[in-house]
């Protein structure tokens, strides 16, 4: 099972939920379409957000801002 999951949510609504169920975020990033990619620390997390949060998964590809710089910043 993978940990990450993109969620039609807002970052205040996920952080509130992974408080609450004592779930360890490991990254979040913020959809360029909307939504968020959450990365869970465990497997038990990920169980807890696919049961608990199945209504706002976002199903299928999504599109992510580039991370890393096109050039070396040197």
């Amino acid at each position: 099972m993978s940990r990450a999951f993109n969620l039609a949510m807002t970052e205040a609504d996920v952080i509130k939920h992974c408080r609450d169920q004592n779930i360890a975020i490991s990254a979040l990033e913020a959809l360029p379409d909307g939504g968020l990619r959450l990365v869970c620390m465990s497997g038990y997390g990920a169980a807890q957000i696919q049961s608990n949060l199945k209504r706002h998964i976002i199903e299928g590809e999504v599109r992510r801002e580039r991370f890393r710089p096109v050039r070396p910043l040197w």
